[in-house]
């Protein structure tokens, strides 16, 4: 099995199809977030969602000490805030910006109006089901793989979320400690891992993490066959 980027639709977009997604982005108000910005805050009142149309985004979860662990990441295509748009429930997650990011900004009963108008709300509800998943930390989804296997499974999915054109594509915009953190690993172990993908020469050399060979990546990742 080869591996293969796939730049196409992504999220509730793919769901949509190309027409239906471009009339639900172009109802929605523009919004510009630069990278460490909050797009969402936990337990802020809800009302409405986001769509994402560039850049990616991390969602995170607070935890009673303090912390936060990484629930997922979301790109282009995506929605963030669609668990809790109704204004009466309060954001679960904060969602945070990776990178420049643009967004359409919706009130939950213009995006309502349109999943009815559209025939879309079935198609709707699939992909909050898909998206129940994500109340479980990332960490917790990798604890049956490899040190070597975590680490390379999560900047395949940041990689593979980037936008094709951006001049730094395969450039991986997590520090060693946001990667320990998100992946509830040491950050020597992280450093040992990131060593050891350089030397296999899966990542460019340099202090800055910058995917060499995307193909070894995914064969590290186990997304395809050796």
């Amino acid at each position: 099995m080869q591996y293969q980027e796939d730049n196409s639709l992504r999220g509730f977009a793919r769901l949509l199809g190309e027409r239906r997604w471009a009339e639900l982005v172009e109802m929605g108000a523009l919004r510009s977030y630069r990278p460490g910005a909050f797009l969402i805050r936990q337990g802020d009142r809800g009302g409405f969602l986001l769509a994402l149309t560039s850049g990616r985004v991390k969602v995170l979860a607070s935890e009673r000490d303090g912390s936060e662990v990484l629930l997922s990441l979301r790109g282009p295509g995506d929605l963030v805030g669609e668990m809790a748009a109704k204004r009466e429930n309060e954001r679960s997650a904060t969602v945070q910006a990776v990178d420049n990011c643009t967004a359409r900004f919706l009130l939950r009963t213009d995006f309502d109006r349109f999943l009815l108008e559209q025939d879309a709300r079935a198609l709707f509800a699939d992909y909050l089901v898909a998206k129940l998943s994500e109340t479980v930390p990332y960490q917790i989804h990798q604890v049956h793989f490899s040190p070597k296997q975590r680490v390379a499974r999560l900047l395949l999915e940041v990689v593979r979320l980037a936008d094709p054109s951006h001049p730094d594509h395969w450039r991986v915009p997590f520090s060693q400690d946001g990667l320990a953190s998100a992946l509830g690993l040491a950050r020597s172990t992280v450093a040992e891992q990131l060593s050891a993908l350089r030397s296999d020469g899966v990542l460019g050399p340099g202090p800055r993490i910058v995917v060499a060979d995307v193909q070894a990546l995914a064969r590290q990742a186990g997304a395809i066959d050796r």
